[in-house]
């Protein structure tokens, strides 16, 4: 996958989900190339200390901003917000759904079943 940078349709459509800056104390580096630097580390796949020198951050502040973003929710607010505007604009919709198996939890005897089909499986194979 190729990595390109928020325009600034898609950053002006993000900014608003970024918790506000700390008031005192220093400045807090720049969120609209934090996020860019974050999402250049998740596309590429490359290690964190391997980020390009052209963003200018440091790599443990880009991590350690994803890891506070993370578990203050920011980016479950961002995604939300993503599908809301999604089904709003129409580019989102429920006409079309599949759903993986392998994700959805068995209920009451899951594994007594699986258990049962492997058995069938060696009768089976037995008894030819």
């Amino acid at each position: 996958m190729e990595f390109r940078e928020l325009d600034d349709k898609q950053w002006g459509f993000i900014e608003p989900f970024l918790p506000p800056p700390a008031g005192t104390g220093r400045p807090r580096i720049d969120d609209r190339m934090v996020i860019n630097a974050i999402v250049y580390v998740l596309t590429t796949g490359c290690r964190w200390m391997d980020l390009p020198k052209h963003f200018q951050i440091h790599y443990t502040n880009v991590w350690r901003r994803l890891k506070d973003w993370e578990e203050q929710g920011i980016w479950k607010k961002i995604m939300e917000g993503v599908i809301k505007h999604g089904y709003a604009s129409g580019k989102l919709g429920l006409e079309i759904v599949a759903v993986d198996s392998t994700d959805v939890a068995a209920k009451k005897g899951g594994s007594s079943l699986a258990m049962m089909g492997i058995r069938r499986s060696r009768e089976a194979r037995s008894t030819l």
